[in-house]
């Protein structure tokens, strides 16, 4: 979206505020942006999603079978707060756009720049929304289990799955999440031979199935008292910690 309120020309006789929003633009932005974002973030289908739950929550016998109960509430209670999100930001739209037209026909500066902070608020939120839309697959908001196992080069691949478990507990760590070890296995002279662990947070599975695959490192080993060039190799595998029981029937005969 442009970020120019205004354009300060030579030939003004009025002083125009520095601002960062192209006027003549603002209009069509205000009444236009929310409802087609809207569509993009689809949330009439969410508001409509979260109807049928409301109905199908009413019914008898809805409470009877608490595991599905459980992720039906869970649902009603994601959709329900994308919804509320959405609609805080139109009506933050709205009330800047009501705001910049007294400020522009009070040559007001400081209530400009109060338009500007919003609108970048309501930007960096937009970008949010967006992200979790691409983080929309199957399980993408589901809690992750990590495990990195220790592949051919020795030590030094022990070494690698140390460095990638620092790597990726350090990125848990910034994203505000949270990491319990499973299992532990560690190298025989350094290093890790293997680790699993959870990692709990919003979208968790989403951010981290990219990691899935072979990991390689080329380095002059500090194992190696020739210094020569070695390539370590180290698997990493996610999976979405489910929270539905599986149901599994195995047969007598087997």
């Amino acid at each position: 979206m442009s970020r120019r309120i205004a354009d300060r020309r030579p030939n003004d006789k009025r002083r125009t505020p520095p601002c960062h929003w192209n006027c003549t633009a603002r209009s069509n932005f205000f009444k236009t942006g929310s409802n087609s974002s809207g569509a993009i973030f689809d949330i009439d289908a969410k508001a409509q999603r979260i109807q049928e739950i409301e109905s199908i929550i009413s019914k008898n016998g809805f409470w009877e079978a608490p595991e599905k109960a459980k992720g039906v509430l869970q649902e009603r209670t994601e959709l329900a707060e994308s919804v509320e999100q959405w609609r805080k930001l139109v009506r933050e739209i709205e009330d800047a756009a009501v705001l910049l037209d007294l400020a522009l026909e009070e040559n007001d500066e400081t209530a400009i720049s109060e338009v500007v902070g919003t609108i970048d608020s309501v930007e960096r939120s937009v970008d949010k929304m967006a992200l979790s839309r691409m983080l929309g697959g199957k399980n993408d908001n589901s809690n992750a289990i990590v495990s990195i196992n220790a592949g051919a080069g020795g030590t030094d691949a022990q070494d690698w799955v140390e460095m990638l478990f620092r790597m990726y507990i350090r990125w848990v760590e910034r994203k505000g999440f949270k990491s319990s070890i499973v299992d532990y296995q560690p190298g025989d002279e350094a290093g890790i031979k293997s680790v699993t662990f959870i990692v709990t947070g919003p979208y968790a599975y989403g951010y981290l199935k990219g990691e899935v695959g072979i990991h390689r490192l080329v380095r002059l080993s500090p194992f190696d008292t020739n210094h020569k060039r070695h390539t370590s190799f180290a698997s990493v595998a996610v999976y979405p910690e489910l929270q539905e029981e599986v149901s599994v029937e195995i047969d007598e005969k087997d």
